[in-house]
């Protein structure tokens, strides 16, 4: 008969430590092998050249995730096995990740020229003809000591087009390389100029040379979505319009802060604004400042009549805060810089445009049901002075950080500069009152004439029908 026999503790001991070793050191290889990168900086360069394009991108090796790299050593890159791996990350990671459009057709799929594995110190993305050496120069040295991770992959590309003149755009889809993909894009149209561009994550669809619809079309959506997302812009819209929701002042009041934020925007995207570190702090808080001093106005009594000169002075300041949330997308303007601009000033009109038509009706129900008007405007002008105030106060803080400028030249050449458009400003605002109340003058003498009954004493024709009317009697 067999026994069973007992399982000591001495038995099942060096079991259950070479398990809890294997349980411990396992999820550590599975996180190695999936890491995702922080930080991922692509470098990308597109190249039309007759019926060929072509295409240098270099991104981290351990971006490429998924990728049986082969090593030896400690760790290091078997440079001499690792040819088809860099072109199975290249397919993988890159060219299955980046569309190009010729003429609004996607390109067919490219062949790969050459993948090579590279040093971070080799920085070969200062000129394309560099570029394109070192991508297709021999492998490194096989006895090169090179970690994997700290490699850089450099492939080269080559697409069949139609011609080189085509309008062409790309969308970069780098997004999973890393939690945070920096992606730097050089277009080289022939030529022409290298035109540069330089975006986060998924940026959509790129036009590297864009046509002037084309930009206008990007521009206005991006100041439609601009406008709604702007949480300090549409408080001060919200105090401008919540006394005076008729349309005749409402439109007088959106037209001068419409007007105001034009200049200041294109001013700044043709870089006549200081370009100083503290300027945007200060364009900030001057933000908070006009919404506070709005809310109140309402509070203490606002006037019409002047209202629109405060809308146009405010406005000046807030097309610069456009400016700053449209300094990055301006490279997406190709040629057409002006046109951008005023499609952009056009989004942000036609997303004013719907908030009114949501908050007028909104503000009348309010006053006509809920709460009497005067002390409706009291109430909400008192919660938006207040979210202002705390903003004015952070944003007041960070400006003092930077303490005074510094008095040189250049900042004297800038305030005497806009010193001199204020004036000329100013001069316009008072000519366009002087106007305005002429014309408020001319028609309100019409209106009382047309409102006066002729006496028939006075008349003459009249005068004349009466006495034959007698006549005939």
């Amino acid at each position: 008969m067999i026994r069973n026999k007992p399982i000591t503790g001495h038995g099942i001991r060096p079991h259950l430590v070479f398990l809890v070793a294997a349980l411990a050191v396992l999820p550590q290889f599975s996180a190695a092998a999936h890491d995702i990168p922080n930080d991922v900086a692509v470098h990308v360069f597109v190249k039309p050249e007759g019926q060929r394009l072509y295409l240098l991108v270099r991104v981290p090796l351990k971006a490429c995730r998924d990728v049986d790299f082969p090593t030896r050593g400690p760790g290091y890159l078997d440079i001499a096995r690792a040819d088809k791996s860099l072109r199975d990350a290249a397919t993988l990671w890159i060219s299955d990740n980046f569309e190009i459009y010729e003429d609004d057709s996607r390109l067919s799929d490219p062949k790969v020229i050459a993948a090579r594995a590279s040093l971070e110190s080799e920085r070969i993305f200062d000129s394309f003809e560099q570029a394109v050496a070192i991508a297709t120069s021999p492998h490194l040295p096989f006895e090169t000591e090179l970690f994997w991770n700290q490699a850089l992959l450099d492939v080269l590309f080559e697409y069949s087009i139609k011609s080189d003149s085509s309008a062409f755009s790309v969308h970069p889809l780098f997004s999973g390389l890393g939690l945070r993909v920096a992606t730097v894009l050089r277009f080289i149209p022939p030529g022409g100029a290298v035109r540069a561009f330089e975006f986060e994550g998924d940026p959509g669809l790129v036009r590297l040379d864009p046509r002037w619809h084309q930009a206008a079309l990007r521009f206005v959506r991006a100041g439609f979505f601009h406008i709604l997302d702007g949480t300090d812009h549409l408080l001060f819209l919200f105090c401008l319009v919540i006394p005076f929701r008729r349309f005749r002042p409402l439109l007088l009041v959106i037209t001068a802060f419409t007007v105001a934020h034009s200049i200041t925007l294109i001013a700044s995207a043709y870089n006549l604004g200081p370009d100083a570190l503290w300027f945007p702090a200060l364009i900030e808080t001057l933000i908070a400042v006009s919404i506070v001093y709005m809310a109140l106005e309402n509070i203490v009594g606002s006037n019409v009549q002047r209202r629109w000169v405060i809308a146009l002075a405010f406005g000046l300041v807030h097309g610069f805060g456009f400016s700053f949330a449209l300094r990055q997308t301006l490279q997406f303007a190709g040629s057409h810089l002006l046109t951008s601009l005023l499609s952009f000033n056009v989004g942000v009109e036609l997303g004013q445009l719907l908030v009114l038509a949501l908050l007028i009706p909104v503000l009348e129900i309010l006053f006509k049901f809920v709460v009497a008007e005067r002390m409706g405007t009291i109430i909400l002008s008192a919660l938006v002075a207040h979210t202002g105030w705390h903003w004015m106060l952070e944003r007041g803080d960070r400006l003092r950080q930077f303490g005074w400028p510094a008095m040189n030249a250049a900042l004297v050449v800038t305030a005497m500069r806009w010193l001199i458009a204020i004036l000329v400003i100013a001069a316009i605002i008072w000519l366009t009152r002087v106007l305005v109340e002429k014309a408020k003058h001319k028609a309100a003498t019409t209106d009382n004439g047309a409102q006066t009954q002729p006496h028939l004493e006075n008349d003459p024709s009249l005068v004349i029908e009466s006495t034959a009317n007698h006549t005939s009697r």
